[in-house]
């Protein structure tokens, strides 16, 4: 299969112009606001440079992972509905990084995004294995459904048989996802592991959209459906079993924003690819600000239950969609 994905230039320069001018405002923002026509604060350049930017730059990296996956599974899949969060990957996932909390190797480097990583490519295999690609949207919904119900149920028993509370606390509080105290140790673990699965969405995006004609189509063009398979439960794995690691669930960045993307393209799967991880680390960025700035008694908003709440919203309206282009 040869050919290279091609992107809509006009959205991506618009994307990359956006994150030029939120990425220095999202330094200044928090419950200290640092800027020049504020007060002196103190200790502002290790805020900065050792709190905000490294957060900053996580959300860059985990939203343009999850853009690309959600996009990329939308394609493979050929189902609106695809997304990691949503259909059992990222549960699966957390239930890996969970069961690390919980025999307490997640003190050993590695361990943790291990357990996370494996987690997250088993459910995406497990996934593909059980829908395929022609098993329309209600097998698909049902397969994804019932991996995220298991996950789930798995990482609640895990829970329930917390060997102490500081574990437990540990737990709850993670599964909440966010990017609070996060600094560039997380950054290190989460920047080559997505990069490696962006790399490898970017080389199955040809096939994609091959595939998007058909299977049939895709394998006389060329197409190795085993080969692509893997592809995606390597890159699928890597993208979302780093963000879990680091960050805990973070749900319906893949799911809303592709959807947001596809308008602007010409719908084939490689022209949503960059655009919806351009797109996803905007996202990520601008919710990551609003939470650290949100007044809030505690603390701040956690930022994944944030976007559930922006999410659930988007995912009934695109199901109420689907019930009237059927209709």
């Amino acid at each position: 299969m040869t050919g290279h994905p091609k992107t809509p230039l006009p959205l991506t320069k618009t994307l990359l112009a956006l994150l030029l001018v939120t990425i220095p405002l999202s330094l200044l923002a928090g419950q200290v606001w640092i800027s020049p026509f504020s007060p002196p604060v103190p200790n502002a350049t290790a805020i900065l440079m050792e709190l905000r930017l490294p957060r900053a730059v996580l959300a860059l990296i985990l939203g343009a992972g999850l853009g690309a996956a959600g996009a990329a599974m939308q394609g493979y899949l050929r189902n609106p509905l695809a997304d990691p969060g949503l259909f059992g990957i990222a549960p699966a996932a957390a239930l890996g990084a969970v069961l690390s909390f919980y025999t307490g190797y997640e003190t050993q480097v590695l361990t943790l995004p291990l357990f996370a990583l494996i987690g997250g490519g088993g459910a995406m295999g497990l996934l593909a294995l059980i829908a395929g690609r022609a098993g329309g949207i209600a097998l698909f919904t049902l397969a994804g459904m019932m991996i995220a119900s298991l996950a789930g149920a798995l990482t609640s028993l895990a829970i329930s048989l917390s060997p102490n509370p500081f574990a437990l606390s540990e737990i709850v509080t993670w599964l909440m996802g966010a990017l609070a105290d996060r600094g560039w140790h997380e950054v290190r673990l989460a920047a080559p592991l997505t990069l490696a699965g962006l790399a490898l969405l970017w080389r199955a995006a040809p096939a994609l959209d091959a595939l998007a004609l058909g299977e049939s189509a895709a394998r006389s063009l060329g197409v190795d459906p085993t080969r692509l398979l893997w592809l995606m439960i390597c890159a699928i794995g890597l993208i979302v079993g780093s963000g879990v690691a680091v960050a805990g669930m973070i749900g319906f960045v893949g799911l809303m924003v592709p959807h947001m993307i596809r308008p602007f393209t010409d719908q084939r799967p490689s022209s949503t690819l960059i655009p919806s991880a351009l797109a996803g680390a905007l996202l990520l960025l601008i919710a990551d600000c609003l939470c650290r700035v949100m007044p809030l008694q505690g603390g701040e908003l956690r930022l994944g239950i944030a976007l559930s709440l922006a999410g659930a919203p988007f995912f009934l309206r695109l199901l109420l969609k689907m019930r009237r282009d059927l209709a």
